[in-house]
Order: C-alpha cells, then structure tokens, then sequence
C-alpha cells in the first residue's frame, strides 16, 4: 500500500511510512530468493517421480532422516504446494463398526514374525505368488519369494533360510491359508519351539503389519511395473527390499527406514566384541546391489 501511494500520489516515502506505520527499512526491503529453494524443488521434482506414491511426509521423512538435510518442514511444504505436487485423496465411506483391539507392539528382536501371500499376474496373463516375511518389531522386510506355486514346502524352506541369518522367532503370526494350517508346517513350528499365532478368519486387521507392507509392496513396485518371468520379479523384488530396509522412510517407526531402528536396538560393544548379534545386520549391511529407486543429486 505505501509504495503505491508513493507511486500515485507522489509523495514522499518518510510521509507514507509514518502513515501506514511502517518502517523505511522494511519499506526498501527487496526479497532474496535462497539458491537452496531450487535444490529443495529439485530433490522434490526427483523423488515424486520415482516414487509415484509418496505424499510430502514421505518424501520430508526421506531428506530429513535418510539424506540428512535440516530443512524446516514448513520451508519444504511450501516449495512442495508451489509444485503442485499434492497428491490427490480419494475419499471414502467410512463404515461404522466396534473399535478393534490394538495390536501387540513388539520389544525386541525376533520376538514375533508376519507372513502373507500375494497375488499377480505376468504380462502373458499368468498369475504368480509373492510369500513375505517381516518382523513386527522395526518391520523390517525378511524375505519375499517369488513363484508360480508355493506350496507348505516351500513356506517351510524359506522360513529356515531366514532363520540361518536372522535367528529363530518366538512367534509367527499369520492367516488361515492352507499352506499355513497343514500338519507340515505345524510339525516343524513344534519341533522348532515356535508358536504359530493364527487370526480369526474373515478379518485381517488382526495381522496388520504385514497387510500395511503388502500395500507398500503393491503400490511401490508390483502394481508400477510389468513383467515377463518369474526371474524379472524376484531380481526387483530382492532389490527393492534392500531398498525398503535401507533407504525408505517408514512413518509407523518414526520416518526412520527399519535397518536404523535395528542397529539402534541392537548393543554396539557387543557388534565390535564380534558377538552372534552380527548375525542380525549382516544381510542390511552388507554390499548387496542398491536399487536406484532415487538418483543422486549432483
């Protein structure tokens, strides 16, 4: 208003300043346009282009907590809605039902497991399964396996090439599929002192941690990509895991990607004292192949 005035009336800006209350010095301020608001946009440009899915919490979780920049959120919000890079919610009924018991959070390591099955389709229409593991506790993805069938067999082997690196778990908890009720699987977990916990047929909330990493695993990479073979997925899927355990912020542990929250739980003297306890980060820190989900910025 008062460099209006000083244009159209063509008085002085002392004059203006002492009516409109206002200081001379704010009055000449000129706005400095910060080079890192570029950087910022870039690096948002990036990973929403990558990572389709990912709202704003996602990618502020990423460069806080993965990339380590201190950018004041509000700074990053406002650079992100200048983009338009909102994502689009799509709202829907919400059912009125009883309030669901909460699910047991985990203490410790191993100390409880979720497995589940996917589904798929290849680009020649055939379909293929996807069987992942997490741990409940910093919900770290263990293992997915991909093939055409797999039956209890299968689930039991993979289970023990997991158990090889990770150590056993007290507890499994998973749904009522055939592959986990048969006398197969439930006469291993007996011999192995572990307990299978299956939850109540019809509802899924009760094994939510890994309905929540299904979703993940669907929206990130599954539903993105079209494959020919079976080879195709499982390369993606192992690397992509890598991927989830390293690099990708997790909302439901703090933003923090799972690998962090383990080493955090796990003592540092007794790593150097080379306890058994390494058995637990060797497959995250390890120098496996890193899937270039998000580029380096330059």
């Amino acid at each position: 208003m008062a460099k209006q005035v000083v244009k159209e009336r063509t008085v002085s800006v002392r004059f203006a300043c002492a009516t409109f209350s206002i200081s001379e010095t704010c009055y000449r301020y000129q706005s400095k346009l910060s080079t890192e608001n570029e950087r910022i946009a870039d690096w948002l440009i990036r990973l929403t282009h990558n990572q389709r899915n990912w709202g704003f919490g996602l990618c502020f979780f990423y460069l806080r907590n993965v990339k380590g920049f201190k950018w004041n959120h509000k700074r990053v919000y406002r650079i992100y809605r200048e983009l338009e890079l909102n994502l689009r919610i799509k709202p829907r009924k919400r059912l009125v039902r009883e309030k669901p018991e909460p699910l047991k959070v985990p203490t410790s390591i191993n100390e409880c497991w979720s497995m589940d099955f996917m589904h798929d389709q290849l680009s020649n229409g055939r379909s293929y399964r996807l069987f992942n593991i997490i741990d409940d506790f910093n919900r770290e993805g263990l293992h997915i396996e991909v093939d055409f069938s797999l039956p209890s067999e299968r689930v039991i082997r993979t289970l023990e090439q997991v158990i090889e690196w990770r150590g056993k778990p007290k507890m499994i908890r998973c749904d009522n599929g055939p592959e986990y009720i048969s006398e197969k699987i439930t006469n291993w977990a007996a011999r192995n002192n572990i307990r299978l916990e299956h939850i109540q047929p019809g509802k899924p909330q009760q094994n939510a941690y890994i309905e929540r990493y299904n979703r993940t695993v669907r929206y990130d990479w599954l539903t993105q990509y079209l494959f020919d073979n079976i080879g195709e997925v499982q390369d993606y899927a192992t690397r992509w895991l890598w991927f989830y355990n390293n690099d990708r912020p997790n909302t439901a542990i703090g933003g923090i990607p799972p690998a962090r929250k383990l080493i955090s739980a796990v003592n540092p003297l007794q790593l150097r004292a080379g306890s058994s306890d390494e058995q637990f980060l060797g497959p995250i820190l390890g120098t496996g192949s890193q899937l270039e989900l998000v580029p380096e910025m330059v």
